[in-house]
């Protein structure tokens, strides 16, 4: 496979295909950077903390998460301004997958630095208040959304089930306690990012086994898309017409034998044509 990117990234993620610029942007956690191309060539900016997930904003702002906060983050100058603190008082967390919701909110899990277990949680950013949605999660991850509204999903990756939780169509705030929605503990597929396609399947990332799996809201497997890494960690939709299927990967927890056997690990991969994407919903401030 070719990659879209082929710079190494220790953990790849929150990848976010912007609908004004027509350009992607990625991170790498552990590298501390967040990541993207133009048609200058390839861009990086550098942090003091990990950043893991955005949001755009408008055409030249994110909402970017970062271990100890959530930000708005300039595109042309690299600056940055504080909107609320995120576990700032929590030197065992930092932030981990996270994404625009259809209401304007941005919803952002945490995890341990460790993975220690029960130490992450699940928050929503809506209107100017930071609100706790899912406590007690180890590695927080697969937040994304139905198209209908009706509800959003997220994985607990240890788990290895895929959640639903039922939302508001007025506001986006849960209505009801979590419930499984695809139970991959009898497989060997463990899941990490996610998002859903115009039809509302979902397409989710497994980690150590190097492809993008597909699968209806009832949890029936339609699709199976290898990619050239083997711990795949988060898929987005992009392009012109947002058929385009991009992934972050990443080299952690791989030994030297590992990257030697797929040398491509930690780069991003662009397959095209997969699906129908949705576009990612605006974040307002």
């Amino acid at each position: 496979m070719t990659p879209y990117d082929t710079r190494i990234c220790s953990l790849g993620e929150g990848p976010l295909w912007h609908p004004e610029r027509g350009a992607f942007f990625w991170f790498d956690i552990i590298g501390k950077k967040l990541m993207s191309q133009t048609v200058e060539g390839p861009v990086t900016w550098a942090f003091d903390e990990h950043v893991s997930a955005a949001g755009w904003v408008d055409h030249d702002t994110l909402m970017m998460a970062s271990e100890t906060a959530l930000w708005r983050f300039d595109i042309p100058s690299g600056e940055r301004e504080m909107i609320c603190p995120l576990d700032a008082d929590n030197p065992v967390t930092r932030s981990n997958d996270g994404r625009a919701d259809p209401w304007g909110g941005f919803w952002i899990g945490t995890m341990g630095n460790l993975a220690e277990e029960n130490a992450g949680a699940i928050y929503r950013y809506y209107h100017g208040e930071l609100r706790t949605i899912v406590p007690r999660l180890s590695i927080s991850n697969a937040i994304c959304f139905a198209p209908d509204r009706s509800c959003a999903y997220y994985t607990d990756t240890p788990t290895l089930k895929i959640m639903r939780l039922a939302l508001d169509a007025n506001t986006g705030w849960p209505t009801g306690a979590p419930e499984v929605c695809i139970d991959l503990s009898q497989t060997d597929m463990r899941p990490d990012g996610a998002v859903t396609d115009r039809a509302g399947n979902l397409w989710i990332a497994l980690f150590g086994r190097g492809r993008v799996v597909c699968f209806s809201p009832t949890g029936e497997l339609l699709n199976e898309i290898p990619m050239g890494a083997q711990n795949t960690t988060c898929p987005a939709f992009g392009g012109p017409e947002l058929r385009d299927l991009y992934c972050t990967s990443a080299t952690v927890k791989l030994t030297p034998e590992d990257i030697a056997a797929r040398p491509q690990s930690g780069m991003t991969f662009c397959v095209p044509d997969v699906a129908q994407g949705l576009p990612e919903p605006q974040v307002i401030l």
